[in-house]
C-alpha cells in the first residue's frame, strides 16, 4: 500500500496538472466535446489555481490533484484526478472517504459533479454512498451527486 499525501500546488505544477488532466480525463472530454489542444490549454490556464489545488503524492511521487471548496453548507469536491497508472489502488477512495468524514463531522453534505460518460468515477462515488440529485449542463452532461450526513 502506498503512502498517500497531499501538498500545496505551486506554479511549477501547472504543466504536470495539464498532462494529468489530459491523461485522466482526455477520453471523457473527447467523448463529449472533442479534444482541442488549444482550447484545453486555455481552459487549463484559466482553471489552474495553485492556492486552491493540492497535489496528490504516492510514496513521494506526484500522481494526481485535488481541489476542494469549503462552502457554507457543504464540502464540494471540485476535482480529483489521478494518473491512470495509479488508478484502482484505493487512492481516490481514501481521499474521498476522508472528505466524507470531514463533511459529516461538520454536519455538512459532501457534493460533487461527475460527467455522465465517466462511469468508473460515478460507480466509485455511488459505492461511497453519494446519490444522484440532478443533472445539468448542456445536454445534461453532468450529474450532481451528494452525500448527506
Amino acid at each position: 500500500m502506498s503512502t498517500v499525501a497531499l501538498r500545496a500546488a505551486t506554479s511549477a505544477d501547472s504543466e504536470f496538472c495539464y498532462g494529468l488532466h489530459k491523461a485522466a480525463m482526455g477520453d471523457y472530454v473527447t467523448a463529449i466535446w472533442g479534444w482541442d489542444e488549444e482550447e484545453q490549454r486555455g481552459f487549463h490556464a484559466r482553471a489552474f489555481d495553485q492556492d486552491q489545488w493540492q497535489i496528490i503524492t504516492a510514496d513521494g511521487e506526484d500522481v494526481g490533484m485535488l481541489s476542494v471548496e469549503y462552502r457554507r453548507d457543504e464540502v464540494y469536491l471540485g476535482r480529483i484526478e489521478i494518473l491512470p497508472s495509479h488508478q484502482g489502488r484505493g487512492i481516490g477512495t481514501g481521499l474521498i472517504s476522508a472528505l466524507a468524514s470531514e463533511a459529516r463531522q461538520k454536519g455538512q453534505d459532501l457534493a460533487l459533479d461527475v460527467l455522465t460518460v465517466n462511469h468508473r468515477a460515478r460507480a466509485l462515488y455511488q459505492r461511497l454512498g453519494l446519490k444522484e440529485v440532478g443533472r445539468h449542463g448542456d445536454g445534461q452532461i453532468k450529474i450532481a451527486m451528494r452525500l448527506t450526513p
